[in-house]
C-alpha cells in the first residue's frame, strides 16, 4: 500500500470569514477515490480530481452545500 499525508480542508460558508477547518493525518491506501467515497458514504458527493507531477492528488469536493478539499501527498 502507498502511504500519503492527507490534508482535509473544510471551507467556511460565512462571508467575510476565510478561516477553515484543517485536519492532517497519515494514511495507507491503494485507491484514493474509494477512500474519499468511503469518507463521505452517507452524503451526495460531487468532486473533481487534479493530479500533480509530484504525485500529489487533490479532490475538490462539494457535499451538503459545503466546499471541501482532500490533498494526498505521497510519503517518500
Amino acid at each position: 500500500m502507498k502511504e500519503y499525508e492527507a490534508v482535509w480542508e473544510i471551507f467556511n460558508k460565512c462571508s467575510g470569514n476565510q478561516m477553515r477547518d484543517v485536519f492532517i493525518e497519515e494514511i495507507a491506501c491503494d485507491d484514493l477515490e474509494q477512500y474519499v467515497k468511503d469518507k463521505f458514504k452517507d452524503k451526495v458527493l460531487e468532486y473533481d480530481v487534479t493530479e500533480h507531477a509530484d504525485g500529489t492528488v487533490i479532490f475538490d469536493i462539494m457535499t451538503s452545500g459545503i466546499k471541501q478539499r482532500y490533498s494526498f501527498t505521497p510519503i517518500s
